[in-house]
């Protein structure tokens, strides 16, 4: 076979292809910290100095001033109960709250965009999307956060769009099963209402193993399953790429996540997936997004504050639900061996799945980068011909530099990607059994151009060319440490954990998490002084003049900036290395990890025997 017949997907070609991603929740603009061209860098004069003086008070206060906002919209969206933040209007379908067993997930239908209801959008002859976004620690909302987003292109191109959301707080008890069998009767209701028009499913990041659970399970009963920046592979991965698939190994496994969840009194805090979010990437999450906010807060507050108040709503998952993720996915790795038990007669096999799969990953995503997107393909077919006659058609589309929440948050990447994929789902249904990639060209450069000012086109691939390093070994393991932890941690520690954690210390324990105490800090009710800054802020905007762009202290306030990131991103980098040998000598070792198991061992024997 040759590489100008069969595009080869090796590690070289993913590290090659990551640079750099912008701030995630500015996936659409330039860079904070762009400057100007060299030939602008002009010497500051002393007028200069007095300008940018007095610019720099300015800003300062009106920094200050967005980050009071910010915790002043966290606290009233708390109040609100942390609704969903769609941007279109929406009836609700099913509640899965009065199922048996109840979940605190629920169906919804898009009614209204913008001023055009239902009726003047959809095409009945469509089949009908469902959206799921991931319970990531997040709300839900964020596939339809904006009208350029995932729903607004599957109702741009006239579907039906339903969209499923969760709860803040879990249902107590609930597991993964009872979920996947809510999710099911979803599925279930909407093949109802569009009879002979199979749904397609939607699934972004975490939500997208969910969706394929569902695709496996309700097989022949929905339609093509859209995965965007979604891991079936979990131990996939390399040096540098992904540091958080280590993660596990180094903490000893799932029992610091059962631990968590009992000391929240049943209920994990989904603050906690969101600082190991922020960080993977310090440099990113907490130097550039501030940095970039206090350069450019006349033009960069409000977009700040629409995307923080989805970011710091934070929800629950039950204990079960998380220590069932963290066993089954993230440390067994279950899902791609075909191991993963949802309930009593039902395991999971990914061929058994016949509904397409397209698979939409990008080299800039650090959360589930093309290793772990992909990795799962070669692990359950032996080579193309085996995926041939399993009669599956499996598309994948790659980005080369947005970051993972850019996959669902960009307005460009919507009106590109997602609008590609809408448009072609009937092509992609009509492909004989195989693997491909799904090409879109788009000589314009314009993402809000659709057919056929772009094309779209599926060159073969090969199973056999999807090669990525593994380390299966080490990670098994990591997961054998891992469920001697857990059985020592649940027999002889959680219960007494248990035993003291009521619902007054986990509301204590909430409301002291870092990612909440560093936004209400600066919140008018915690507070009262802020009020004073907020007036002052207003008196600044009523006479503000902001720089021009180019003013040159500007420029060099952009190079510190650009400067400090470089250094932040380069002890990162050295962090993660640092983990990455710690993990290697844990786990690459045999000795060292058996050694461990049969001192765990003997302890718990000795404890039992007493």
């Amino acid at each position: 076979m040759t590489h100008s017949a069969v595009k080869k997907i090796s590690t070289i070609e993913v590290v090659k292809n990551i640079p750099s991603p912008s701030v995630e929740q500015n996936q659409d603009n330039a860079s904070t910290l762009d400057g100007a061209a060299p030939a602008e860098r002009l010497v500051p004069h002393g007028r200069d100095l007095l300008d940018y003086q007095i610019d720099v008070w300015q800003r300062t206060i009106l920094f200050w001033d967005t980050l009071r906002q910010r915790a002043d919209n966290m606290l009233e969206h708390e109040r609100a109960g942390l609704p969903p933040l769609l941007d279109f209007k929406y009836e609700t379908i099913l509640d899965a709250r009065t199922f048996e067993p109840p979940v605190n997930y629920a169906l919804l239908r898009i009614v209204e965009i913008g001023d055009d209801c239902w009726d003047d959008c959809v095409d009945l002859e469509k089949p009908p999307v469902i959206v799921l976004d991931p319970r990531a620690g997040h709300g839900p909302g964020i596939g339809g956060f904006k009208h350029d987003s995932e729903v607004g292109m599957a109702l741009h191109e006239g579907h039906p769009v339903y969209f499923v959301i969760f709860f803040p707080e879990p249902s107590p008890g609930q597991t993964l099963a009872d979920v996947h069998h809510a999710l099911r009767r979803f599925v279930d209701e909407v093949a109802r209402l569009h009879t002979g028009k199979p749904p397609v499913l939607y699934g972004n990041c975490q939500a997208g193993w969910a969706a394929t659970l569902l695709a496996a399970d309700c097989e022949g009963t929905i339609g093509p399953t859209i995965l965007n920046g979604s891991p079936l592979s979990y131990w996939a991965g390399d040096a540098g790429i992904n540091p958080m698939r280590i993660a596990g190994g180094l903490l000893g496994g799932v029992w610091m996540t059962h631990f968590t969840a009992d000391l929240g009194d049943g209920r994990f805090d989904g603050a906690w997936l969101a600082q190991n979010f922020e960080n993977l990437k310090p440099e990113k999450a907490i130097w550039e997004k501030y940095a970039g906010l206090f350069n450019k807060v006349d033009t960069e507050r409000d977009r700040f504050l629409e995307f923080e108040r989805w970011w710091n709503g934070f929800y629950f998952l039950s204990r079960e639900e998380m220590v069932g993720i963290a066993e089954n996915l993230f440390i067994g790795n279950k899902l791609e061996k075909g191991e993963f038990r949802i309930c009593d007669g039902c395991t999971v096999n990914l061929r058994r799945i016949r509904n397409p799969l397209i698979i939409f990953a990008s080299y800039g995503d650090n959360i589930t980068p093309p290793h772990q997107a992909l990795g799962w393909i070669p692990a359950v077919y032996e080579d193309t011909e085996d995926l041939k006659s399993a009669g599956q058609r499996i598309v994948y589309l790659t980005n080369p530099h947005v970051g993972h929440l850019g996959i669902f948050v960009s307005a460009s990447v919507a009106r590109l990607e997602h609008r590609a994929i809408l448009e072609s789902l009937d092509e992609i249904e009509a492909l004989v059994p195989g693997l491909y990639e799904m090409k879109i060209d788009n000589p314009t450069g314009d993402p809000d151009c659709h057919k056929p000012q772009f094309a779209v086109r599926f060159e073969e691939r090969q199973v056999e060319d999807i090669q990525f390093p593994r380390q299966d070994e080490a990670f098994e393991r990591a997961r054998t440490v891992s469920e001697a932890n857990e059985a020592f941690y649940s027999t002889f520690i959680s219960p007494w954990v248990q035993a003291v954690s009521n619902p007054w210390s986990a509301e204590v324990m909430k409301w002291m998490h870092p990612m909440r105490t560093s936004r209400y800090l600066f919140s008018e009710a915690f507070n009262p002084w802020m009020q004073g800054l907020a007036d002052v802020a207003k008196k600044i905007n009523e006479i503000r003049k902001p720089l021009t762009d180019n003013h040159p202290m500007l420029l060099k306030e952009r190079d510190f900036i650009a400067q400090v990131s470089q250094m932040m991103e380069n002890n990162r980098k050295s962090r993660d290395t640092a983990y990455e040998r710690m993990f290697n000598i844990e786990y690459g070792v045999p000795d060292l990890a058996n050694n461990f198991l049969e001192t765990n061992k003997g302890i718990e024997e000795t404890g039992k025997s007493s």
